[in-house]
C-alpha cells in the first residue's frame, strides 16, 4: 500500500480481507469463499453510500456464483453515466483476478480488450497477485480507477453520450 493516497489506503482496509483459499473447483470451500466475498461486497457497498459514493451494484448470476453481472455508474459533470458490468470468476481464482467488462464501451478507448474488458494489467495484477484480493477490492482497486480515469475522456471526446443528450437527438431526427 507504499505510494497510495490516504483515501485509497482508508477504503481498502475497511473491506474486510478473504480467507478462505479456494476457486470454483474447489466445492464447499468455494461456497465458504463466496459467503465472504458477499460480506466483503456488502460492507464496501455499505461504505460507499454512507460516505455519498454509491457507484455500483452487482451480484452473482449462477447459483454456483461464477458469472457476476450489474451496474456502475460515473458522475462527469453533474450528469450520471451508467453502464453494464460482468465477468466470470476464473476457475484459478483467486490466484487469478476476473476480467471486467463493460460491454457498451467496447471499441471505444485504447485502454480495453476486445469484449469490453477493462485494461488492468501494469498496474492491478500484480497487486492481485501479491495480495489474493476479492471482487469488492477488484471494484475498488481495478473498476472504480478505471472509470474515473477514462470517462471523463470518453465524454469530453464525444465518444461516450448521456443518455438524456441520446433522447433528444433520436426525437430531433424523428420530427
Amino acid at each position: 500500500m507504499e505510494g497510495w493516497d490516504p483515501n485509497t489506503k482508508s477504503t481498502l482496509t475497511q473491506i474486510p480481507l478473504l480467507s478462505t483459499r479456494a476457486g470454483p473447483r474447489d466445492g464447499a470451500a468455494w461456497t465458504q469463499r463466496l459467503k465472504e466475498e458477499y460480506r466483503a461486497l456488502i460492507a464496501y457497498t455499505g461504505m460507499n453510500k454512507s460516505n455519498d459514493n454509491d457507484w455500483f451494484r452487482i451480484s452473482a448470476t449462477n447459483p454456483e456464483g461464477t458469472h457476476w453481472s450489474g451496474k456502475c455508474w460515473y458522475v462527469h459533470n453533474l450528469r450520471k453515466y451508467e453502464f453494464d458490468l460482468q465477468f466470470d470468476i476464473p476457475v484459478t481464482y483467486p490466484a487469478t483476478s476476473p476480467e471486467i467488462e463493460l460491454p457498451q464501451l467496447d471499441g471505444k478507448t485504447h485502454k480495453m480488450y476486445r469484449g469490453g474488458k477493462i485494461c488492468l494489467t501494469v498496474h492491478f495484477k500484480p497487486l492481485w497477485a501479491k495480495n489474493w484480493f476479492g471482487i469488492a477490492h477488484g471494484l475498488c482497486l481495478g473498476l472504480a480507477p478505471w472509470l474515473a480515469a477514462e470517462i471523463p475522456i470518453l465524454v469530453d471526446s464525444g465518444a461516450v453520450k448521456h443518455k438524456d443528450d441520446e433522447v433528444i437527438a433520436s426525437t430531433t431526427t424523428t420530427e
